[in-house]
């Protein structure tokens, strides 16, 4: 009966998957308590379905825009001072000590971050989103993953390099992308549909669509 209810509530919330047999009781009532703490939370916070972990940081909250069932687990920071809104579609998974920050200068403004449906981070990733970074649909993400939508200038000699400003170009990424742990990517970065970028690698440039990529710097490995 429980396994049965566990179930159901899972369809409802937009988790199509089916149950492994041998997982026990406990655990489920495990996930059950802490899920409902956690959609209890993000209630209060935000008055809508929403899972919040403990130590949730919202700056500049009210242009922050979340889906239906999204969930921030634990130690979460979002940053929403940008010129355009920040926001996540329906069923997005934000792991644990994950920081999206989009203004790291006083001296500009970022752009902001929009990510689609059914996207996950792992945990310990960073999304710098000062030159704007866009996520479409179903791309899921393992741990240590990191954005870097900006650059310095470099090309003056009389001036330091962090007296010459920076420059953006935003990172692109398209539906059903497989994006391994520890992954880079770097301004200017593209990576096109269905595909997988392998762990470790850092990406930049353009990539087209049903690729594998991988490596320092990032090259297709093989096509889909």
């Amino acid at each position: 009966m429980l396994r049965f209810v566990f179930q159901k509530t899972m369809f409802s919330f937009g988790k199509k998957y089916e149950i492994d047999n041998s997982v026990p009781d406990r655990l489920l009532i495990s996930v059950l308590f802490k899920r409902g703490f956690m959609l209890l939370r993000g209630f209060l916070r935000t008055g809508k379905q929403i899972f919040f972990g403990r130590r949730i940081s919202l700056n500049n909250s009210r242009e922050i825009v979340f889906g239906k069932n999204c969930t921030l687990e634990n130690n979460v920071t979002i940053d929403g001072y940008s010129n355009k809104k920040v926001s996540f579609g329906d069923n997005v998974k934000i792991g644990s000590y994950t920081k999206i920050l989009v203004t790291s200068h006083l001296q500009k403004m970022g752009e902001g971050v929009v990510m689609g449906n059914n996207c996950s981070i792992g945990d310990f990733s960073f999304l710098g989103c000062a030159g704007g970074i866009t996520i479409g649909n179903d791309v899921i993400m393992g741990q240590y993953v990191s954005f870097h939508s900006e650059n310095h200038n470099f090309s003056n000699k009389k001036l330091l390099i962090r007296e010459q400003g920076v420059n953006h170009k935003g990172i692109e990424l398209g539906n059903n992308i497989w994006v391994g742990a520890k992954v880079t990517f770097l301004d200017g970065a593209y990576v096109s549909d269905n595909s997988v970028v392998a762990a470790g690698a850092v990406v930049s440039g353009h990539f087209p669509p049903n690729v594998v990529i991988g490596g320092v710097p990032a090259k297709i490995l093989k096509h889909l």
